[in-house]
């Protein structure tokens, strides 16, 4: 028998990369269809359906509420989000710790994070993936040139 998302809405554990999601429509609902990749970053909340609907509701706009901004000035960051996190995704599976273009501190910081064992706290991979991206945008972009100078420029 299949899974579906509302018996199983979560897949991936909090300590491991997030490998698999359920994919959704259009409309944010889920078609429960498992997907073998990560989700990409996007602006949407999987929530079930009304029973009734009357008509589509319409979205808020980041900062609508001061009148500054416009439908056609909404700000999305989720494009740029995507771009850097396949860039810390290719960087992250580099086997060397020479490929890494980090300082050796760094370096001995980020082995012991992937590699060590916990034992009592375990810090999470999104906690981990906060710090790995900051240290690519300040440790890495820099010296891969005009590729990414717009992370960094």
């Amino acid at each position: 028998m299949r899974e579906s998302f509302f018996e199983r809405p979560i897949l991936n554990g909090p300590y491991g990369y997030p490998d698999r999601h359920w994919e959704l429509d259009d409309d944010g609902q889920p078609t429960n269809r498992l997907i073998e990749s990560r989700r990409r970053s996007d602006l949407i909340t999987p929530v079930p359906k009304p029973k009734k609907r009357r008509q589509n509701q319409t979205s808020l706009i980041l900062g609508g509420a001061d009148d500054l901004s416009t439908e056609e000035q909404e700000y999305n960051p989720t494009p740029i989000i995507n771009e850097i996190r396949g860039y810390v995704d290719a960087w992250r599976n580099l086997p060397n710790p020479d490929q890494w273009l980090v300082t050796p501190e760094t370096a001995r910081l980020l082995q012991h994070w992937r590699h060590h064992k916990f034992e009592d706290v375990r810090p999470f991979f999104c906690q981990i993936e906060a710090v790995e991206t900051a240290i690519w945008l300040i440790e890495v972009a820099p010296k891969l040139g005009a590729r990414v100078a717009k992370f960094w420029a």
